[in-house]
């Protein structure tokens, strides 16, 4: 999830209609850090922040992924008669929802970063195709 920057000035003349500004924002957002200094006769608020409109979101499709990958990840163990563990790791299966690859190469570096023994060529095409598919459900 990415994070956005937002400044704001507070100036001496105008401060309550400007911080009623600045509240007002803070309440739409997630705040990671708050940075100021004052100069000039004014305020200068830097917010470091996340926007809880677009994290709920990424948290929805995230979790859409993890569905459908836990159920390919099911039907795969079974017809391989192993655990659905074995087939994709549970921690990986985070990592793939996070970053939602929908290239083998995407999802090699996802499983190389992650320093994981799993065979992209084995099953990577197919976990492509989840994302892909969940991705394309969606958004229609």
């Amino acid at each position: 999830m990415s994070k956005e920057v937002r400044t704001f000035t507070i100036p001496d003349a105008a401060a309550e209609e400007a911080q009623a500004h600045l509240s007002a924002f803070l309440r739409t957002v997630e705040v990671e850090r708050i940075d100021t200094a004052y100069a000039d006769g004014a305020w200068r608020v830097l917010v470091l922040f996340q926007d809880l409109k677009r994290k709920e979101e990424s948290q929805q499709i995230e979790a859409a992924i993890i569905g459908a990958l836990n159920v390919w990840r099911d039907r795969t163990a079974n017809a391989q008669g192993t655990t659905r563990d074995a087939v994709l790791a549970d921690d990986l299966v985070a990592e793939i929802a996070r970053f939602a690859p929908t290239t083998e190469h995407e999802l090699s570096i996802i499983i190389g970063a992650r320093d994981q023994s799993v065979a992209v060529g084995q099953h990577g095409g197919e976990i492509v195709q989840v994302v892909r598919s969940t991705l394309d459900l969606l958004i229609d």
